[in-house]
């Protein structure tokens, strides 16, 4: 798992799994909690995601909302939404909708 920050968003990269989460859980709590400000976490580049690494999205999204913030995930490819369905964490966090093309 790489983790790379840009501003306020944060882009994650590589297999998202019970291995990886704290170093996520680590770099959301500081980006929520040390700039004060919304957080986009960008999957795109996720491959995999298990049922660890969504309750570590799920849980940063309920901390924001604590403090007045928001986590938005963009970027959230097959393997990323069907865990999030599966976990019934999908109504726990925010999904940015991406513009269908015609």
């Amino acid at each position: 798992m790489e983790i790379v920050s840009d501003g306020p968003t944060l882009v994650l990269s590589g297999d998202f799994d019970v291995r990886s989460t704290w170093e996520v859980r680590n770099a959301l709590r500081e980006h929520l909690h040390g700039h004060e400000q919304d957080v986009v976490v960008d999957l795109t580049d996720v491959t995999t995601m298990d049922l660890t690494a969504a309750r570590v999205l799920a849980y940063a999204s309920r901390e924001a909302g604590r403090s007045g913030n928001h986590v938005t995930l963009r970027g959230c490819g097959p393997a990323v939404r069907r865990m999030l369905h599966l976990s019934h964490l999908m109504r726990f966090v925010d999904v940015e909708r991406t513009a269908v093309s015609a």
